[in-house]
């Protein structure tokens, strides 16, 4: 991810600041209570489409908490490698206007899982957000998740909505679905998208 250094939170308010991540063993201390906050905060970002397709978005908060987690897993203490995972996960969730997101094909039994992925193929060029005028922004993603013969079962996306989606839906010819969102998940990404403008 070296171009996406210029994805700075000078750039985008939104991005998790280096000053906003404490040492692992401090983290430890107030772990309890950050889960506690973080789990509440990725409930109404949890949307499922379809029985086997759950995005999982995400914002500031969520991906403070992952870094943070991240860093007590694997010891991580040099800033280098701070600043490193910084970069990664501040671009899952985008720039300005955009929306990021993880997208977890679920399909329990590991043989049908393959049969599906591989039948899936191309499947993440049509997944899209609706906005409340019935626009549709279709999922942008990294060429680098997609095989040659099949999907990974986790995608990372991004959106581009010309507003706070409504609904979020699929056009793939197998996979034909759309859901309309919640109140408590349409405030929830409409507060997202609000944080991308500063």
């Amino acid at each position: 991810m070296t171009g996406n250094l210029a994805l700075s939170a000078e750039k985008h308010p939104h991005h998790v600041r280096r000053e906003e991540i404490v040492d692992y063993q401090t983290y430890e201390d107030c772990r309890t209570e950050r889960r506690r906050q973080a789990m509440a905060v990725k409930a109404p970002r949890r949307i499922h489409l379809g029985e086997q397709l759950t995005f999982l978005f995400e914002n500031h908060d969520t991906m403070r908490y992952q870094i943070q987690e991240i860093m007590r897993a694997e010891k991580i203490v040099r800033d280098a490698a701070i600043s490193q995972e910084l970069i990664t996960y501040n671009d899952l969730l985008g720039g300005v206007g955009q929306l990021g997101c993880a997208l977890l094909i679920e399909v329990d039994d590991e043989t049908e899982r393959k049969k599906t992925l591989k039948e899936w193929l191309g499947l993440q060029e049509h997944l899209y957000a609706v906005d409340d005028k019935g626009g549709r922004a279709y999922a942008e993603f990294n060429p680098s998740q997609v095989g040659t013969d099949r999907l990974s079962a986790v995608q990372y996306l991004k959106f581009t909505p010309a507003s706070a989606p409504v609904a979020l839906g699929c056009d793939f010819p197998d996979v034909i679905v759309e859901v309309k969102l919640e109140e408590a998940q349409r405030v929830a990404l409409a507060e997202d998208l609000a944080a991308t403008m500063g």
